[in-house]
């Protein structure tokens, strides 16, 4: 990471002038750091970068042709860089798009479906928003193909009936918080006591593997999973990990479903297709969101209080390649790592 001035040539007539407030750390900005499992310079054909995916932004100048947003609005970063046909993203803003400026920067342009605004009557806070940005949009377009898959085969399962389990970061904690209010029984497997704590609070079991060797984790998980879920399995696995992708298909019911929008760990498995075609299990795999989900997100949020619980202090400006160097080695206890970016526009 190193500080550099550069021009921003002017917006388009759909693009969009904004100055980010807050940021929020996130796994592909590791990625980026790390040249893992790409070079995004490389893959950009950049001498350099600006990286950030996930925040909140205030609108400066508004391009000839937008007519949602005007100067003054506060927006969630809706990263979709290149996207489809259909909406469905190709390359990722301020990551793999080319040409795209994240919220590492003081001011940058997005084009205006790049931005999703903040209700104005909301009481949660930017910060929350920030982290809502990036790994809740994943969650909610998750979830939704996930949940639709597990109804194909077991449409008369009530909520009450399924068992849904996560491993994971941010964007699981929000797929069962989702779960949860659907009515689902959820847990979530975590080490630190600080995360133990949290998902108790929000309601969600915590499955505590701090006293887990690397040799009896795949026994006392499956263990933890037949005495939570009465022996049936998980219904729903979210795994945006793949530290154990074989323990988490062991795991699943039959007619499971394990579902992913993330490869932290690990990019490519394999596994048994007749194994896994006898259990009936289907496999999800999505990549972020369309626009239209992050509008339905932000407003389910809204309107439900579906928001991250973020921490009281955030990092400022001048530390976070501190901040980048902590998420790097596991050492942050919050799912939802806040930074600052331009000071002056905090709350």
């Amino acid at each position: 990471m190193r500080l550099e001035t550069f021009t921003l040539p002017p917006i388009s007539p759909d693009e969009v002038l904004v100055r980010p407030i807050y940021g929020c750390w996130e796994g592909n900005m590791d990625h980026a750091l790390r040249r893992s499992p790409v070079d995004i310079c490389t893959l950009r054909g950049e001498d350099a970068v600006v990286i950030g995916n996930a925040g909140v932004v205030r609108v400066v100048e508004v391009g000839e042709n937008v007519s949602t947003l005007q100067p003054g609005d506060d927006c969630i970063v809706f990263c979709n860089g290149t996207w489809d046909a259909h909406g469905y993203p190709v390359r990722i803003l301020g990551y793999d798009a080319p040409g795209t400026v994240g919220v590492l920067a003081k001011t940058t342009k997005m084009h205006h479906r790049q931005l999703v605004p903040i209700p104005k009557e909301s009481r949660a806070s930017l910060k929350q928003w920030a982290a809502f940005s990036l790994r809740y949009v994943t969650a909610w377009a998750n979830w939704r193909v996930a949940y639709a898959c597990w109804k194909s085969q077991m449409d008369g399962s009530p909520p009450k009936d399924q068992f849904v389990c996560a491993w994971g970061g941010g964007v699981a904690l929000a797929e069962l918080s989702l779960a949860r209010a659907m009515g689902c029984s959820v847990a979530m497997v975590t080490s630190k006591a600080s995360r133990l704590a949290l998902l108790s609070e929000l309601g969600i079991d915590p499955i505590d593997r701090s006293g887990w060797s690397d040799a009896s984790f795949e026994k006392e998980f499956l263990k933890a999973v037949e005495a939570k879920s009465g022996g049936l399995g998980v219904s729903i696995f979210v795994d945006n990990l793949g530290i154990a992708y074989k323990t988490a298909l062991k795991a699943l019911a039959r007619q499971g479903v394990i579902t992913t929008s993330g490869w932290k760990h690990g990019a490519t498995f394999a596994n048994s297709r007749a194994m896994e075609c006898i259990g009936r299990h289907i496999h999800v795999h999505t990549h972020y969101a369309r626009y239209e989900e992050g509008v339905e997100s932000v407003r389910f949020a809204h309107e439900n209080g579906w928001l991250p619980p973020v921490p009281e202090e955030a990092y400022p400006w001048d530390r976070i390649p501190e901040l980048a160097e902590e998420y790097a080695h596991g050492r942050l206890d919050s799912y939802f790592p806040i930074f600052t970016v331009n000071e002056d526009l905090l709350e």
